[in-house]
């Protein structure tokens, strides 16, 4: 678990703070009372920093804010030692037509004292009137993955080796990598909120050290059953997309729906060490509860991950965590479960605690499934997770949040997450 440490003084967020120089003109006032969730009773981080350090500095007004959030990224637990870096995040409509959904973009780079490095960049970009659509990023980076076994915590009743694979019991193992990452997706509006797109995505593993001499490991089975040499590995293929999306926000949503249906086909041809067809889903739907404070939202998702044929390399499974903004199953670590087919949903209520937005909660639970190669089906058993956390308005502009949330699970699972923007 990494923590993301940062320092915010307290004192001063409490009132909410309508400048004489915002407000002048009554009609101003006016529409700031009839419509509370104007920018103008908004109150973040920046403001937060002017009230405390700069107090008779005139406000920078909303339309001229910075769309950059960035913040430190501290870390520290025994698996990467100390961590030290910085984080951002950045949201933008490109162009002057009205209709165009927000562009975003994410960026870290850090580095721990057990040496190890982590790069990425990443971005979901909207051309003028929404007629093109790129996703996409790059990873970089020298890791150290926990790993605990395949399935979802069903003990095995064959072989040995499927009672180590299977790991119900979760044993910690450790699996130390390179791992460089380039994907990109082109989509192309075709009506109104729905887009066809394509891509290529490329991940290649070097140097990895799952296999314990001696000592048979979850890893070391499943590359010996599948033909995957245990010491390097390249995920390449074509994808294949249908979008459909109605959210007012891509940051943070307070209504519409998001669907996104995909084919990935790993190709020997392109690089990959073996082929697969791999089909992921992935729905998402926002209700907001109040008319007069929109941020009370009830939201929904589920994602899913099947694996329809050939064979995956065991690092690129399906899983926990394994989702594309990495923050599904929260209460356990990346990958705690993983299977050759995936299927998480999770619920979360989302509401203000200050009026003038500055902070926020979330209550949300999740449930998960997943199969393994001895027998246990998707569907058959799941694990439930669930937590509460804080929201800090950072960008009232773009409503980038800094979340901490704390989750538990099963097997004594718990820990604080901390992160930009929702989980979903």
């Amino acid at each position: 678990m990494s923590l993301v440490l940062t320092v915010i003084p307290v004192n001063s967020y409490c009132q909410i703070e309508l400048p004489a120089d915002t407000l002048k003109e009554d009609s101003l006032k006016k529409e700031a009372l009839r419509d509370p969730s104007s920018l103008v009773m908004h109150y973040d981080i920046a403001d937060l920093y002017r009230n405390v350090f700069h107090p008779k500095r005139k406000p920078t007004p909303v339309s001229k804010k910075s769309a950059i959030t960035p913040m430190p990224n501290i870390a520290y637990n025994p698996s990467i030692g100390a961590q030290i870096g910085i984080k951002a995040v950045a949201g933008k409509k490109i162009g002057n037509n009205p209709n165009t959904l927000m562009s975003v973009a994410a960026t870290s780079a850090s580095i721990t004292t057990k040496g190890i490095v982590y790069f990425y960049i990443s971005h979901n970009v909207f051309t003028p009137g929404n007629k093109w659509n790129l996703q996409g990023g790059i990873i970089a980076a020298r890791i150290v993955t926990p790993d605990f076994g395949l399935g979802i915590g069903q003990r095995a009743l064959q072989s040995e080796k499927e009672q180590v694979l299977t790991n119900a019991d979760r044993q910690p193992y450790v699996i130390r990598s390179q791992l460089y990452s380039f994907r990109e997706k082109i989509y192309r509006q075709m009506m109104d909120h729905l887009f066809v797109g394509a891509g290529v995505s490329f991940s290649i593993r070097r140097k990895i050290e799952g296999i314990i001499e001696g000592e048979s490991t979850p890893y070391g089975i499943y590359s010996e059953r599948y033909g995957f040499d245990p010491n390097h590995y390249a995920s390449n293929g074509l994808l294949f997309s249908a979008q459909y999306t109605t959210r007012d926000n891509q940051n943070r949503a307070y209504n519409g729906v998001y669907a996104d249906a995909g084919i990935r086909i790993n190709q020997s041809w392109m690089g990959s060490t073996k082929n697969a067809v791999q089909l992921t889903t992935d729905f998402r739907k926002y209700w907001s509860l109040s008319k007069r404070n929109p941020e009370h939202v009830l939201a929904f998702w589920n994602f899913g991950s099947y694996l329809i044929s050939g064979s995956l390399p065991y690092m690129e499974l399906p899983g926990t965590g394994k989702d594309p903004s990495a923050r599904s199953g929260r209460g356990y670590t990346i990958a705690y479960f993983k299977g050759l087919k995936y299927f998480t949903s999770e619920i979360e209520y989302r509401f203000p605690i200050t009026k003038n937005k500055f902070l926020g909660g979330v209550a949300f639970f999740s449930m998960q499934t997943t199969d393994d190669v001895s027998g246990v089906k998707l569907f058959e058993h799941w694990q439930p997770g669930g937590g509460a956390g804080l929201r800090v308005l950072f960008n009232k502009a773009t409503r980038t949040n800094l979340c901490l949330d704390y989750a538990f699970g099963n097997y004594g699972r718990s820990g604080l997450f901390l992160g930009l923007n929702e989980a979903f």
